[in-house]
């Protein structure tokens, strides 16, 4: 199989995080916090350790402040509900995957919160003025994708954090795009509050992620429950990572991530960003001039992500798909994407868009062979 879905989840994974998973439930698998024996303390190790290579991966000063979650989706909810009161206001963006888009639609329906999109650009990008011109005297949290799943274009963070730090607003970045394959500082950012999911560009296993809490976003947790601390107490401890921890964790995936994420590192974010700018460079120059494709949001490969969405005429993206996958063994994903408002304004809903994102272990061969097969599909349209 040629696989292309690396937005959705990349695939494969390092052998170390194999052999990393394996050798955890082997030799460890106890559960950590728990119990005072030698398995539970190396279990406990484990997850410290990933904390450790996590925090450096975003700059965080405080590991504490690193909060291990199972994805970018639970990251987001621990985040958005842990700020927002009744009443508050939020602004977000038409390009935010239903992750973003459902939690403020759940508390604007549920608890009187007000939320204020912005974003039209069709090339993808969201104007930091339009953030700015948004804020009112009751907005609390500016929550944006650091680079939508459909588009890919990279947002303009810094300014837009460098606003909200202007007006006393607690900034929020869903980075389950950009974690792994752009350099991400949170303190250079400005940013608050970061999400990411582990088994995207940091190349580690699913139910895994992580969300930066920041000094200026004080939340209430999620979820409550036992966290091997002060368990005597009703109450849910004030301390993080604690407060905001509960339950037993997801540990041989969290070991699994931190192999990931030392993967990652060794290779140099830089080195991968390159070699998928250049297959996604290859992708687009071949296509971009046939008459026969729709290419959506920008074509500057340096403002993007690995990620191309894409139209055959005469085709419904589905039928693109179904037919890559049954007739060439070609992983893409058509569809949607969990984004509805970015394909509303993009005018590609409901059907939406054939999406293709190469990751660090594609070739330029497989990239060449996409290209074949699309141009064999298009020249079969009645179109």
């Amino acid at each position: 199989m040629i696989y292309l879905d690396n937005a959705a989840t990349t695939f494969p994974k390092p052998e170390t995080v194999y052999k990393t998973m394996d050798t955890f439930y082997r030799t460890l698998g106890a559960n950590p916090g728990r119990s005072g024996h030698k398995r539970a303390v190396a279990a406990e190790k484990e997850i410290e350790d990933t904390r450790l290579v996590a925090a450096r991966l975003f700059g965080i000063k405080d590991v504490k402040r690193f909060i291990f979650a199972y994805n970018a989706t639970d990251a987001i909810n621990m985040g958005i509900k842990g700020l927002l009161k009744p009443g508050d206001h939020a602004i977000t963006s038409y390009l935010e995957h239903n992750a973003v888009s459902r939690a403020l639609d759940g508390l604007e329906r549920k608890k009187g919160v007000t939320v204020t999109k912005v974003g039209n650009s069709m090339e993808g990008f969201i104007d930091p003025n339009d953030v700015k011109n948004a804020i009112t005297p009751k907005t609390r949290l500016i929550v944006l994708t650091h680079a939508p799943n459909v588009l890919g274009t990279i947002q303009p963070i810094r300014e837009i954090g460098e606003i909200a730090r202007e007006r006393g607003v607690v900034f929020m970045v869903d980075a389950a795009q950009t974690a792994g394959v752009c350099e991400i500082d949170v303190d250079a950012l400005c940013v608050d509050m970061l999400a990411f999911t582990g088994h995207k560009g940091t190349l580690g296993p699913t139910g895994t992620g992580g969300l930066y809490v920041g000094e200026r976003a004080a939340l209430e947790p999620w979820r409550e429950g036992g966290t091997g601390f002060e368990p005597a107490s009703l109450s849910q401890p004030d301390e993080l990572p604690y407060k905001l921890e509960s339950g037993t964790p997801n540990t041989v995936g969290i070991a699994g991530l931190r192999a990931g994420i030392e993967y990652v590192i060794s290779r140099g974010i830089s080195a991968i960003r390159t070699h998928e700018r250049k297959l996604l460079q290859k992708l687009i120059t071949a296509l971009q001039d046939d008459k026969r494709f729709v290419l959506y949001g920008t074509k500057d490969v340096s403002k993007k992500v690995g990620i191309l969405s894409l139209n055959v005429k005469g085709y419904r993206p589905a039928e693109v798909g179904a037919i890559l996958d049954q007739s060439f063994d070609i992983a893409v994903r058509p569809g949607l994407h969990c984004a509805p408002f970015a394909h509303q304004r993009l005018g590609t809903f409901p059907d939406g868009t054939v999406r293709v994102s190469p990751g660090c272990f594609n070739t330029e061969e497989e990239i060449d062979q996409l290209i074949t097969v699309l141009v064999r599909i298009a020249e079969q349209s009645s179109v």
